[in-house]
């Protein structure tokens, strides 16, 4: 029944495509927020005043998407979960298949989000370019089943183009992850450049640098 009703929100004109989510759903959509023609159906959705997803995008399997004020998520995003009450590939009762954007936070257009563990993205951070992987699940080996963990990004970060993130690492606030990187564990020094196969600290970056001391989520 969702599906149909989702497939049929999909004609009809912003303002009251937004009143039906609200009302049938149970989604709490500020007035000011925005979705495209896309098909964003987790179970509890929340987007503060000017957060907006963009065109083209997919986000299903998730039990909570959040986007604080003003966060963004661009065009042709393919964000995917699986939903906790299913036991068939995860019995972890502390597993959380959700997203949660910060304000400000934006990820740019076409990249892949695995949020079967919680991915949380923290102000002012900027997914960018594309192509770039956010993986919170893979097979455990030594156990032979699916396993799980959550990606976290912290705030002022900068993910350069076509990155590989892996669950359970951790990216601290104040950092850039180079282009092309591959980030498998938690960092926790701020203000450096975390780059390389796997990343490592590669420089330390100014703490005045304008990217850190900004209001307002927008790069011109």
């Amino acid at each position: 029944m969702k599906r149909i009703v989702g497939v049929a929100t999909l004609a009809l004109p912003w303002p009251i495509r937004r009143r039906v989510l609200s009302r049938l759903f149970g989604y709490r959509i500020h007035p000011t927020a925005r979705i495209g023609i896309s098909w964003v159906f987790p179970r509890y959705l929340e987007m503060g005043p000017g957060s907006e997803i963009g065109h083209l995008t997919v986000c299903k399997g998730l039990d909570v998407l959040r986007l604080a004020d003003h966060a963004s998520v661009g065009r042709a995003n393919w964000i995917t979960g699986w939903p906790k009450d299913d036991r068939r590939h995860f019995d972890d009762e502390s597993r959380e298949p959700r997203l949660m954007l910060g304000a400000h936070a934006a990820i740019t257009h076409r990249h892949l989000i695995d949020c079967t563990a919680a991915v949380s993205i923290g102000d002012f951070t900027t997914v960018a370019g594309y192509r770039s992987q956010l993986l919170t699940h893979s097979i455990d080996i030594d156990q032979s089943r699916q396993a799980a963990a959550p990606i976290t990004v912290g705030r002022y970060c900068f993910i350069g183009t076509n990155c590989v993130l892996l669950g359970g690492s951790a990216l601290p606030d104040y950092s850039v992850l180079g282009a092309k990187s591959l980030l498998n564990k938690e960092f926790g020094a701020p203000y450096k450049l975390y780059g390389g196969v796997p990343a490592t600290p590669v420089k330390t970056l100014r703490r005045s640098a304008a990217y850190f001391n900004r209001s307002s989520g927008f790069v011109a």
